[in-house]
């Protein structure tokens, strides 16, 4: 079977972005670990599926894997690339795009600037429906992580997340606690794992180590997920510059209860056919 597909990324976030519409594809889980192996197949940290819409009030249905071929929910800087893909390859001319995710529906929007703004929906932070085992509802946890005990926000922008603030991204041990607090049990989804350095209200930098992909160069649910945690701390502003690894993103946060908007670029790097 040939497959075609577009290399894309946001932010240095890459992705294998797949049109489902116009060709028939059948992917199981080896077949995803392939193609975002970076030996042995085209290399990226999420594969990208544009599908039909499964609801008469959107107009496509947007599925993400990761590397390790687990599905998820969310994915902001993956949104913006499907939304630069479906308008250069003329699947849709609107400015707006509504979109079916497994997590709900998304809004995308094309700026007169090249860049995308996505309404990620607003943010949980109800334990149980992160899901996270605490039993109350709070905004800062601890958790008991390889012989010590680290303070954390846990909240879900369509996915699990946790928040880490920490004095210094550079020297946050991203490599060792990413994986321990990805995999604890009190994330029974396993979690994505963020670590946000405050230099002002209106400026954060953050590493995330994403669940099934390891840290990224950005993780546009990861923004969201650490100014909304920020906010409620009363430690940011509503609008927020983010500096990842990869780029800068703006986030942007009223309250309780309304949508988190990320704004920033996807680029595509090129086409390709691969042989499965």
């Amino acid at each position: 079977m040939k497959l075609h597909f577009t290399k894309m990324h946001g932010l240095g976030n890459d992705f294998v972005v797949i049109d489902a519409i116009s060709q028939s594809i059948d992917l199981s889980p080896k077949t995803l670990q392939k193609l975002a192996d970076r030996h042995f197949g085209i290399g990226c940290d999420q594969i990208l599926l544009i599908e039909p819409p499964e609801s008469t009030d959107t107009d496509f249905y947007y599925r993400i894997y990761n590397a390790d071929g687990s599905e998820v929910e969310a994915c902001g800087n993956g949104a913006r690339c499907f939304a630069r893909f479906v308008k250069e390859k003329g699947l849709s001319t609107k400015s707006s795009i509504p979109v079916e995710t497994l997590a709900g529906k998304i809004s995308l929007r094309h700026l007169a600037d090249g860049h995308v703004e996505v309404d990620m929906g607003a943010p949980i932070f109800e334990p149980a429906l992160i899901p996270f085992t605490a039993p109350q509802q709070a905004n800062t946890y601890l958790l008991d992580v390889d012989d010590q005990q680290v303070s954390l926000s846990a909240v879900s922008m369509g996915n699990p997340h946790a928040v880490l603030i920490v004095p210094s991204v550079d020297q946050a041990d991203v490599a060792k606690l990413g994986p321990l607090i990805e995999n604890h049990p009190r994330f029974p989804h396993r979690t994505n794992v963020g670590f946000m350095q405050i230099d002002r209200t209106t400026e954060i930098r953050l590493r995330v180590f994403e669940r099934g992909t390891g840290e990224t160069l950005a993780c546009g649910s990861g923004a969201s997920a650490a100014v909304a945690a920020g906010r409620r701390l009363g430690l940011l502003d509503e609008e927020v510059l983010v500096h990842l690894p990869g780029g800068d993103l703006v986030v942007k946060w009223h309250s309780e209860g309304q949508p988190v908007l990320i704004e920033g670029p996807a680029e595509i790097v090129y086409e390709g056919t691969i042989d499965l």
